[in-house]
């Protein structure tokens, strides 16, 4: 029922906006930041999990009438609705666990995070611009975890938050033009099904254009160097490279452009900014 994989979406900007927001900290105790970052890991991953699970039960039926959709676990009968409940609760409560264990504003803002990750699953049910608040659900990650260890915000995490928030919207997008037909006739709202598959496309490029402009700022409000830069222009190829791959006519690559691509994007601006932010501060 739960893609671990989709974790690495969002996990490395949250640990990406925990080491950039250590930096002048360093008299703290090795101690205090292994617990920090794997309170921040616990968080992440219970959050994801309580948001896909609750999802599954939101779009159960809809998912047992979409052919792609169809074989899911809850739909195809593999788990019954009171454990994929339990799930749900069980991983929400860690995920307020976590905050709590991280510091006061932390908890306080727990519950605005789990509120959004649960609303996004009927969004789909009033809204086309449903892709900008999934957007908004995985991109509060950053400066979640920016709050986790200096316990306030500031202009580079909110940065970076909003090129999350493109970067998700984007992607989607154009995940969601595989669905077109399916959300047309049962009366769901999307980009795609709204606008068509062509159009669609093409809002996704505008949409990545604007995360990547956003990028570039955060790079420089963050005040990183070569290696960070080189993570910035790595990721605007592989933007680019994801669009290449899908077509109006020809969606076939869809899953290499969603996934992998996807994965690639997080793991490497985490990898470089991260290792600027440490190696060059």
């Amino acid at each position: 029922m739960i893609k671990v994989e989709h974790t690495l979406f969002a996990l490395p900007f949250a640990l990406l906006g925990a080491t950039l927001a250590a930096r002048g900290l360093e008299t703290q105790p090795f101690g205090f930041w292994l617990s920090r970052l794997a309170w921040i890991t616990v968080a992440m991953v219970g959050a994801r999990s309580a948001a896909m699970a609750f999802n599954r039960i939101a779009d159960r039926e809809f998912d047992r009438a979409n052919p792609r959709t169809s074989n899911r676990a809850l739909p195809a009968g593999q788990l019954d609705l009171g454990f994929a409940w339990a799930f749900t609760i069980a991983s929400a409560v860690i995920f307020l666990i976590a905050a709590a264990m991280l510091n006061r504003l932390t908890l306080i803002l727990s519950p605005v995070a789990l509120a959004s990750v649960f609303l996004y699953s009927y969004t789909k049910r009033f809204t086309a611009a449903s892709h900008l608040i999934l957007g908004w659900c995985l991109g509060i990650a950053p400066s979640g975890a920016w709050i986790a260890i200096q316990g306030k915000l500031a202009l580079a995490p909110v940065l970076l938050s909003f090129s999350v928030m493109m970067w998700t919207a984007g992607f989607d997008i154009l995940y969601a033009c595989q669905d077109q037909e399916f959300d047309r006739r049962t009366g769901l709202r999307s980009i795609p099904a709204r606008l068509g598959v062509g159009k669609a496309l093409i809002a996704a490029r505008l949409i990545h254009g604007l995360m990547f402009v956003t990028l570039i700022a955060f790079f420089r409000a963050a005040h990183l160097g070569w290696l960070g830069l080189a993570g910035v222009i790595v990721a605007g190829g592989l933007l680019v490279y994801q669009h290449r791959l899908v077509k109006a006519n020809d969606l076939s690559r869809l899953n290499a452009a969603f996934f992998t691509t996807n994965a690639f994007v997080s793991v490497i601006l985490f990898v470089t900014m991260a290792g600027d932010a440490l190696l060059f501060r």
